[in-house]
């Protein structure tokens, strides 16, 4: 089978579906891979270091593949193009990409949807949502340190004793773990609230300091947090409101996939925090966890400046596309047999929480 790898269209888009060294590994399975011409230069792989992989560079992939890989969803014009009964695979959020459906569905191609794979132990090694908010997490601490007008770390000097900034994440999955490391590793002092209790023990292993509070866990299935009720989301504002206020750093995490991102920074626990101090919003593309929030825009109120995260791990594409390109390959090569041809088993809970379009169903 032939597998396509397309250039990103999407405005702010860096990342790549595939890198090099995973085309190999598609080359040794058995597939031909055909990659459009340039569809790597901005994560740093060039047309010839996929020749050198295996694979074969082209104007066009489109109409020619039997299996095409994105990052973000494609244009429904592109979909036009797929051959009937082709298969794709990428980011697909359901919600918001109706005319897509339905052109794939008229087109009877397979869709799988990367940020679909269940958190299930087998499927660790598909976790595109994982892997992404990986690179996330440690952006947002960089931008934080970046945008911070005073050190991270304690210094001491001949003119005296530098007090580390005072960090607070809020969300302790993998986006909030790894900002934690991240900014411990810069030399802040970093306390961390997450609504599941079982996240306390990871955060106190990245040498943070959980934040507990007198309130009912959300501890949600396949490990995500589940939904809160507007009078819990009140309470939890409130109680955050001290530790919002100490510090110099706040860096927001927290998502419900499918939903808007939660409310947890109303404009008053911006107010409270120092003129100088830094808010990061990671959600910010799925509405933003802090009220004052602007996805790809910078907003000062009151002296502290409210920095909406897009396209976070597009800023670190070389990274992001080796860790995606891992996940997409694992996912394939899950539904493909020995002769390199992909047979989607449906009873697989894997390959059948993924799908999206079927011939003979509605968007999953």
């Amino acid at each position: 089978m032939r597998v396509g790898v397309v250039a990103e269209r999407r405005p702010g888009e860096a990342r790549v579906a595939l890198v090099p060294d995973a085309a190999a590994r598609l080359v040794s399975a058995g597939f031909e891979v055909a990659v459009e011409s340039g569809a790597g230069l901005s994560a740093y792989a060039d047309d010839d270091t996929y020749v050198a992989a295996g694979a074969e560079v082209v104007a066009d992939v489109l109409a020619d593949s039997d299996v095409v890989l994105t990052v973000s969803p494609l244009q429904p014009e592109q979909a036009r193009q797929l051959r009937p009964g082709a298969i794709t695979l990428g980011f697909l959020p359901v919600g918001a990409n109706d005319e897509l459906l339905t052109v794939l569905r008229e087109r009877d191609v397979l869709a799988f949807a990367m940020e679909q794979v269940p958190r299930i132990s087998r499927a660790q090694s598909m976790d595109a949502l994982s892997s992404q908010a990986l690179v996330g997490g440690y952006r947002a601490a960089l931008v934080a340190a970046e945008r911070l007008p005073r050190f991270f770390p304690l210094f001491m000097t001949a003119a005296g004793t530098v007090a580390p900034a005072k960090v607070l994440v809020l969300g302790a999955g993998v986006a909030g773990l790894q900002a934690i490391a991240t900014a411990r590793r810069l030399g802040a002092v970093v306390e961390a609230y997450d609504v599941r209790p079982a996240s306390a023990d990871e955060v106190r292993s990245m040498g943070a300091t959980f934040v507990e509070l007198d309130l009912e866990s959300l501890e949600g299935s396949g490990g995500y947090a589940r939904e809160m009720g507007e009078e819990r989301a009140r309470r939890q504002r409130e109680l955050l409101t001290p530790y919002v206020g100490a510090s110099d750093v706040l860096i927001t995490t927290a998502a419900v996939p499918g939903r808007p991102a939660p409310l947890l920074v109303t404009t008053e626990m911006v107010e409270a925090m120092r003129p100088g101090s830094v808010v990061v919003d990671l959600a910010a593309e799925s509405g933003g966890n802090c009220e004052l929030t602007r996805a790809g825009e910078d907003v000062v109120h009151h002296g502290v400046l409210v920095h909406g995260m897009q396209d976070a791990p597009s800023a670190m594409p070389v990274h992001a596309s080796q860790l995606y390109a891992r996940n997409v390959v694992n996912l394939l090569l899950l539904m493909a047999d020995e002769h390199g041809t992909v047979v989607p088993d449906f009873d697989d809970e894997i390959v059948a929480a993924t799908c999206v379009t079927r011939k003979d169903t509605h968007p999953a």
